[in-house]
């Protein structure tokens, strides 16, 4: 606990503080940031936290633990805002919201071609590409490409265009009237680029504009007697139409708005958003709040402002089930208009039907927090259970399992997996290619993966910081033994165990370095276990199989006379995939640094040219 007279100083501190907008960081006793926030006047904001007042649970349990504090000062309001949601993603504060990283989410990308390609991606690159969400899933996005490759018609191929016009036959989805047919070159760029404009407008929910656009196209085509046109453009339109109806109408057609409704009480939050567009609930997405993070009035702002930095479709109204200061809601709305370069309002509806939706939004949240507690009582207990089975001091919040992949004495990778709370970490996940082993010695390997591992947890910050409650090894008792030996050599007290497997290859039951412990009674157990160990297996599998293929294709490059190690690294690191330079045209391959006019033309002709050339 924090002694009065560290309170009385840290009190001291706070009170020198300038009464202007700023971010403030608390660190406990180790250095480690453990909470940030923003203020528009830091003064009296930080002096808040030392003082004898009454304090959230959580709050007091952080503030308990702060032994200094850091703080930067700002121009404005809207600049601190955008400053603390940076530094809480670079931290990752025990305390604070976690602000899911953008990239973790699937965006829709309509590429910068001659002939633009609808594509799924979690990545958003400076490539003049347009993109579209974050959508709240992968299943969204594929359903959100399927039903517009079947509506307007788009083509679903890998082939590119204009290069592939004519070279091969109009595949089954043309004949059956699913696809334009760009590839038998009666689809000129002009049409083809219609139709992704009506995708780009519908994606941004514009829908309405596309019917009204395709319904005048109709038209005119038929006036002007050119009848197939016509009647595509007809198709496309009933298609659109029959979409349209399928959607979920919560409101008016008119109604393009968010909607957030937040459901908490003395144990826990979460958060439900919808995505209503043109009426239609097009997409929903729950945030539960972990058990430490403080949900208050500013860890809300900034939820929000980190909810809109990095989405593509701001729409001209956000909705909110909570209220929020008057100040606070006028930063987000400049924020938001901001970000949208259009005027953004932020309210909190008191009666009729947009008020009805703040309340069915957080009915979902209230279902949602449920759910997730039922599933974490379910967790516990099996971590319970686990920690009585393995005579265990603590019950296991934080499991770290690691399994060795091979091919022979090749390409040797230890994949590193997290469960916490029950629950996959993956954003810990770690894979160590291994160095300094010669051949295919699988205990070496691992004590080698295991000696980088433990040597992290000298880090002041970082999830390589955190230290493992249990670590379970895809290996027997020589596997237990010799990464028990490692940690005793580093004076590390984590309880080591491993995961037996029987002849096909599956959890049989848990090992020390001397015994065997059956787990096959206990099916909550036997589940959790089996769990880490297919997903071990399939983490450490997927990093070598990449650590092969990249090699694989790095010496499919070498074999180009000029292009060495490093010209291939560059190669591929800079258009992705093999597949990409395979493709590409010569004025693309030049325009890749350190590569050059001559040496593109050798890369093309070994790939596209001449006799003798590579097929």
């Amino acid at each position: 606990m924090q002694n009065e007279a560290l309170g009385g100083q840290l009190l001291e501190k706070a009170n020198h503080l300038p009464l202007s907008p700023g971010v403030y960081l608390m660190r406990n006793r180790e250095g480690r940031v453990i909470y940030v926030g923003k203020s528009r006047k830091l003064k009296n904001r930080v002096s808040q936290y030392f003082q004898n007042s009454t304090k959230h649970i959580k709050t007091a349990r952080m503030v308990a633990q702060v032994a200094s504090f850091d703080y930067y000062l700002c121009e404005t309001e809207i600049e601190a805002l955008a400053l603390e949601n940076t530094l809480i993603k670079q931290y990752n504060p025990k305390y604070n919201i976690r602000l899911k990283d953008a990239k973790s989410y699937p965006y829709i990308k309509i590429t910068a071609e001659p002939y633009p390609r609808l594509q799924f991606t979690r990545s958003r690159t400076a490539d003049k590409g347009r993109y579209f969400g974050p959508y709240s899933g992968a299943s969204v996005v594929s359903s959100v490409l399927h039903a517009l490759q079947r509506t307007l018609r788009l083509p679903s191929c890998n082939r590119r265009f204009p290069r592939d016009i004519g070279k091969e036959r109009p595949c089954l989805y043309y004949r059956l009237g699913q696809c334009c047919g760009v590839c038998t070159g009666k689809v000129s760029e002009q049409e083809y680029g219609a139709l992704i404009q009506y995708a780009a407008e519908i994606l941004r929910g514009n829908t309405a504009a596309v019917r009204r656009a395709l319904r005048e196209e109709m038209e005119q085509a038929a006036e002007a007697e050119r009848f197939e046109r016509a009647a595509a453009l007809r198709d496309t339109l009933f298609a659109l139409e029959k979409l349209s109806q399928k959607q979920k109408v919560v409101a008016s057609p008119d109604t393009n708005e968010d909607v957030f409704g937040l459901w908490r009480d003395d144990f826990g939050a979460a958060m439900t958003v919808f995505y209503i567009r043109e009426g239609a609930l097009v997409d929903k997405r729950e945030v539960v709040f972990g058990a430490d993070e403080i949900v208050d009035e500013e860890s809300l702002l900034s939820f929000l402002y980190a909810h809109y930095r990095d989405r593509t479709d701001i729409p001209p109204r956000v909705l909110l089930s909570f209220a929020i200061p008057k100040e606070d809601e006028e930063l987000l709305c400049t924020s938001l208009s901001d970000l949208a370069e259009r005027r953004v309002s932020v309210h909190t509806p008191e009666r009729g039907a947009r008020k009805q939706l703040c309340e069915l939004a957080v009915r979902n949240a209230a279902e949602r927090m449920e759910s997730a507690r039922r599933e974490s009582e379910k967790n516990d207990e099996n971590a319970v259970r686990l920690a009585r089975l393995l005579a265990l001091e603590v019950v296991p919040s934080r499991i770290e399992s690691y399994d060795i992949s091979n091919l022979g004495s090749e390409h040797k990778t230890c994949g590193m997996v997290v469960m916490e709370d029950g629950k996959f970490k993956k954003s810990d996940y770690r894979s160590f290619q291994i160095r300094t082993v010669e051949g295919s010695d699988d205990y070496a390997s691992m004590r080698e993966a295991l000696a980088r591992r433990f040597a992290h947890l000298k880090d002041p910050e970082g999830a390589f910081a955190i230290p493992p409650d249990l670590i379970l090894l895809d290996g027997g008792r020589t596997h237990v033994a010799t990464v028990r030996a490692l940690a005793k050599e580093l004076g590390i007290d984590v309880p080591i165990f491993g995961m037996v497997k029987d002849e096909f290859h599956k959890t049989r039951a848990l090992c020390s370095d001397t015994e065997e412990i059956s787990v096959a009674r206990d099916r909550g157990v036997f589940s959790m276990i089996y769990r880490l160990q297919e997903e071990v297996h399939r983490f450490s599998l997927k990093r070598m199989s990449s650590a092969k293929s990249a090699t694989l294709r790095t010496s499919s490059l070498e074999k180009i006379p000029g292009v060495g190690k490093a010209k291939a690294g560059i190669l591929l690191s800079h258009m992705g995939t093999l597949s990409a330079v395979r493709t590409a045209e010569r004025e693309a391959l030049a325009a890749v640094p350190g590569i050059g006019p001559v040496l593109a033309d050798k890369i093309y002709t070994y790939f596209h040219g001449q006799e003798g050339a590579e097929p």
